[in-house]
């Protein structure tokens, strides 16, 4: 059973610097999220990062986050810097940005 606190609905905003454009990155965190049921977007950011928002429950989206900390299997993670705040509820799903 999981405490309230742990199923507050929470917005993780990441950015994710390594090796992590050209490898894929954005489709397999797409991916991911929907396995989460979470809801936001990923998108590379001209600096070569990759910017992630994501809004769902505590629990998924910490274990979300933890993937970001490896990416897939051609990524080569440097760090995440990420901030939570109170979820918006305004996604619909989860997209990829261009």
């Amino acid at each position: 059973m999981t405490s309230a606190h742990e199923d507050d609905r929470v917005r993780l905003h990441a950015v994710v610097y390594g090796l992590v454009q050209g490898v894929n990155f954005r489709a397999n965190t797409q991916r991911e999220a929907v396995q989460h049921g979470l809801t936001g977007w990923v998108a590379n950011r001209s600096d070569g990062t990759v910017e992630v928002v994501a809004e769902g429950a505590r629990s998924r989206v910490e274990a979300f986050e933890r993937y970001l900390y490896r990416g897939p299997r051609l990524a080569e993670v440097e760090r995440v810097d990420s901030t939570y705040d109170r979820a918006s509820g305004q996604f619909g799903g989860f997209n990829i940005r261009y």
